[in-house]
Formats: structure tokens, sequence, C-alpha cells
């Protein structure tokens, strides 16, 4: 009858769903065994030929990634103060800031910025002689990849560009945690990068988005490259690059390709703004009560997390990146809408001969003007400043609000 052939058929329909269920099941299962397979690969692939990184800058952050760097390669190290001890003793051979040329002969694949944003440039000029001493001893005439690490991506990456030899590859990068975020592991932590010069030829990181990994696109001029295309330059190049990715992958790191100005357009309405209110909520001295919301908490967390970092940090994630001081503009904009709102509100309400009015006169004497241009205040300062830069036609200044 009818109806039997619809009872089959929705009896048929259930077992094939049960049936797909498993196929996919059973195709997961593989696939995650392929992976598995594939990363043991990529491991020993690593480990057969380790790379060889140096270090300039064995502050904080540089001891940290030496660290986990010493599982994966050889690391070496160079710095102003002298960390020769503290070196041995985790089994990185150590060389004074002033012996650039016994740093260098360790045959670096790899050399990693790990100094300031306020020192940064001073280093990287530092490091053009030894690398022309380098680059004409060795007999490919190749330099290492060069490979910063600052919090601002588009400063660092100009610096570089200009500095460095063109012999040394080029990648700018920002692991966006540090030795307290990182404490634990670098599992599911931001790590940001650019691939910025390969074997003299600057790329095009938007248009690269887009091509094969043998191929990559000259910034400017829109040509397409081979990897392959002068011998084997381009290939160890990338193959370099590849290998310090694999590094920061294999710790589990959100890998996140990204240009440095889309980095630093991001940045200035998240790290920047963060560390910005996380530094005014500071200088407000609060302090924990008998009677803290999960709010609050967060708040005294904000502020613990941000002033734990150097204000020369703070300062230079302003003063490097130039998207830094329209954040700042929009935000006190933002704050004067909401007092205006605050203001309006009180006036719209009118009761100003209520118990709780009459109580709040008598405590603050009368209502202080907000005088948004009092250019003894910080905000004033700040925005005297921009308008002063406005004029002289530095339009990282401009503010957004018509």
């Amino acid at each position: 009858s009818e109806e039997n052939k619809t009872a089959e058929s929705s009896c048929s329909s259930s077992s094939a769903k049960v049936g797909e269920i498993e196929r996919l099941k059973s195709k997961e299962s593989a696939l995650s065994r392929l992976l598995s397979e594939v990363r043991k690969e990529k491991l020993e692939c690593l480990r057969s030929r380790p790379l060889t990184i140096g270090i300039c800058g064995f502050g904080n952050f540089g001891q940290f990634i030496a660290k986990t760097f010493c599982k994966h390669a050889s690391v070496v190290a160079t710095s102003r103060t002298d960390y020769t001890d503290l070196a041995n003793s985790m089994g990185i051979k150590y060389y004074p800031l002033s012996d650039s040329e016994g740093f260098f002969n360790e045959e670096l694949d790899v050399v990693l910025l790990a100094t300031s944003i306020i020192s940064f440039e001073r280093m990287a000029t530092s490091l053009v002689k030894p690398l022309k001493k380098y680059i004409a001893a060795n007999t490919n005439r190749r330099g290492p990849l060069i490979v910063d690490v600052l919090s601002v991506k588009e400063y660092p990456r100009q610096i570089l560009l200009n500095t460095i030899p063109k012999e040394c590859d080029i990648m700018c990068t920002h692991p966006m945690f540090g030795p307290d975020s990182g404490k634990n592991g670098w599992f599911n932590l931001n790590f940001v990068y650019e691939r910025t010069r390969l074997g003299g030829i600057i790329l095009d990181q938007k248009a690269n988005d887009n091509l094969s990994d043998d191929k990559f696109v000259e910034e400017g001029s829109d040509t397409i490259h081979w990897v392959h295309e002068h011998s084997e330059e381009h290939i160890e190049g990338k193959d370099r690059m590849e290998r310090f990715l694999s590094i920061w992958e294999e710790e589990g790191c959100k890998m996140v390709p990204l240009s440095c100005l889309d980095h630093d357009t991001y940045a200035a309405n998240s790290q920047f703004i963060t560390h910005l209110m996380g530094r005014i909520l500071g200088a407000q001295g609060l302090e924990p009560t008998p009677i803290d919301t999960k709010g609050f908490g967060s708040v005294l967390n904000l502020i613990k997390s941000t002033t734990a970092d150097s204000f020369d940090l703070f300062y230079g994630l302003y003063k490097y990146n130039h998207h830094s001081m329209n954040t700042i503009v929009r935000l006190r904009e933002s704050m004067d809408d909401v007092v205006e709102r605050l203001r309006n509100m009180e006036k719209d309400v009118g009761n100003k001969s209520s118990w709780w009015d009459q109580e709040r006169t008598k405590e603050s004497g009368e209502e202080k003007k907000i005088d948004s241009a009092d250019k003894a205040s910080w905000w004033g300062k700040m925005v005297c400043k921009s308008q002063d830069d406005v004029k002289k036609g530095d339009t990282r200044y401009t503010s957004t609000k018509k």
C-alpha cells in the first residue's frame, strides 16, 4: 500500500543518515591520522636541520622566547648587558654586543631583534656594518633572515627596509603575548607575521594572500615572481622563513598572516586602547573593595596587566603607530559625548529641588565646568599637541568627528 511505501522510504532515509554519519566519522578519523603523520614528518624535518637563531637583546622577552627556541633550534644571544652566566645556564652561547664579529661567525640562519621599540632603530643600524662584513666573507653572498618582534609593525618594517642590506631577507612579526600571558605555553596565542622581503624583492602582502606558495607579488610593480626563478636563492630563503614559522606553529600558536599596515590599524583600536584605558584607570588609584562586582574585578585585572608592562612599551605603542593619536582623540570625543548626555538628561529631569540634589550641591560646592581646552590637563596637552601637529600638516591627528 501507499502507507507501507512511505514507511519503507522513511526507514531507508533514516538508515542512510545513520550510515552517512558513520562514513563521515571514519573520514574524519583518517584525516586526523594523516594530519598527525604530516606534523610528525614536519617536526622530524625541523630537527634534522635545525636553525641557528641569533637573538639581539637578551632582556625579559629575549630570554622568554629563547627558552622555547632551544627546543627547536640552536640559540646564540647578544645584548648590551652581560648575560653570560644566565645564557650558559640555558644552554645558549652568549656574546657581548661589542663582539658582533663573533656573534655573526656562528653562521646564523636567523637574527631576531628583541629590543625595545625606543632602541630598535639604534640596534638595527648597529648591525649594518657587521652584516655587510659577514655577507662579503660568505661564499654565497647571502645574509641571515632578519626578524623583528615589536608591538608596532609599520615603523620597524620601514627601518629594516631602509637599513638592512638587500642580501638579507626580512620578516616582520608580532607574538601577541609575553612572559606573563605565555608563561604556561603558547598554545592558541596569536602570532602575527608578514613576509616582507625575499631575495631582495619586497613582497606585496595583500596580493600574495591569493597566490600559491611558489609565487609572490612584488610590492609597487605588481610583478609576479616564482620562488625558483633565481636558482636556489628564493627557494632557500622561503624554506628558512617556513622553518622559522614552524617553530611557532609547533608550539600551538594561532598563525595570523597580516600586512604591517593592517596590523597597526587593528592594534590602535585593540592593543593601544587597552593599554590606554589601563593606564588611565590605573592613575585613578582604584583598589579592591568588599563589594566588588565581577565587572570591577575585570577592571582591576586590566590595570594590573597593562601597568605590568614598562611605560616605554606604552609610549612606543603611542609614538610609533600613527593611528594611535586618532584613537586618543576619538576616546576624548566619546567621553565628552557621554558627559554631555548626562548633563542633558539632568536638565530634562529638572528636579533640582530634590533632597538628593540639595545634598549633592552641599558636598560639591557648585558644579565644576569641564574645560575641554584646559591646557594644564593631560587630555588638554594631548589635544593641543594634536592641534599643533595638524597645523604643521600632520593628518594622523585629525579628528574623525564631523
